[in-house]
């Protein structure tokens, strides 16, 4: 019974406070959006803020309530995952407000915000490309802020996922072999390229293997005029990948390689 009580209690103080909202929402007493919308965002009721907010950011802009309320709706969106929308209004912040003290944070979090729409590997990269360009003009504009570590590691891991779409790319090429045309070579170019842009990845080994293995599968592939340059040139890549991977989990597919390349000549 004593539940029930207090059940019905919490309903009735619900739809109070609806009514009190709706009621807010039908005036045109701007300055009682403005308190409304300050006590919704500080008790966390994003979604009814953001509403009024909305509103207001467009009817005090120009003002000296603008600048809290750019931030203020910013926030709300983000808090209600909406990331495309709340890193908009960040970076519209910056640009409005370059001398606030709130920069250094919109900043940050307008990068934030492109990393969490980064999406899979296998889809289009544009909003990672997006957050590490963020994420290094933040470090730029704020080399001492005590967040340049974290922003440093989540552009570590954003440019690996850039590596390992490179890397998904050249491995399509080369699963697609000769279909159409020499995609081996294609394989090889893509995986290279990758490796000077992003010489550090952790990807490596396995960039430096599809090299090795492209360039063994075009020597076999050859014409026998272009046979034994191709191997030597297999041969050479072998090298290069042992030196530097010298306890590879490839290295018996590697050492075959060699051993059949020396062959061919």
């Amino acid at each position: 019974m004593k539940f029930k009580i207090v059940g019905v209690a919490l309903f009735v103080i619900f739809l109070t406070g609806c009514s009190e909202y709706q009621k807010v929402l039908k005036s045109q007493d701007y300055e009682l959006w403005y308190k409304t919308a300050k006590e919704l965002y500080a008790q966390e009721e994003y979604t009814k803020a953001s509403t009024l907010l909305g509103e207001l950011n467009n009817i005090f802009k120009g003002t000296e309530r603008a600048e809290e309320i750019t931030y203020m709706y910013a926030n709300c969106l983000f808090n209600m995952h909406d990331f495309m929308m709340a890193g908009h209004y960040y970076r519209e912040f910056v640009k409005t407000f370059p001398s606030s003290q709130l920069v250094e944070e919109c900043q940050y979090q307008s990068a934030f915000c492109y990393y969490k729409l980064s999406p899979n590997p296998r889809l289009d990269q544009t909003d990672t490309e997006n957050a590490i360009s963020e994420f290094q003009l933040f470090i730029n504009m704020f080399p001492n802020s005590p967040k340049v570590d974290e922003a440093t590691k989540y552009m570590d891991e954003l440019r690996n996922k850039l590596v390992y779409k490179a890397y998904l790319s050249a491995k399509l090429y080369f699963d697609l072999g000769n279909y159409m045309g020499n995609n081996y070579k294609a394989a090889v170019i893509t995986a290279q390229n990758t490796l000077k842009k992003y010489p550090d990845t952790e990807y490596r080994e396995e960039l430096s293997f599809l090299i090795l293995e492209s360039k063994f599968i075009q020597a076999v592939n050859s014409v026998p005029e272009k046979m034994e340059e191709r191997a030597r040139d297999t041969i050479d890549e072998y090298y290069s990948f042992i030196n530097e991977f010298p306890e590879s989990k490839y290295l018996k597919k590697a050492e075959r390689i060699y051993q059949q390349s020396q062959n061919m000549l």
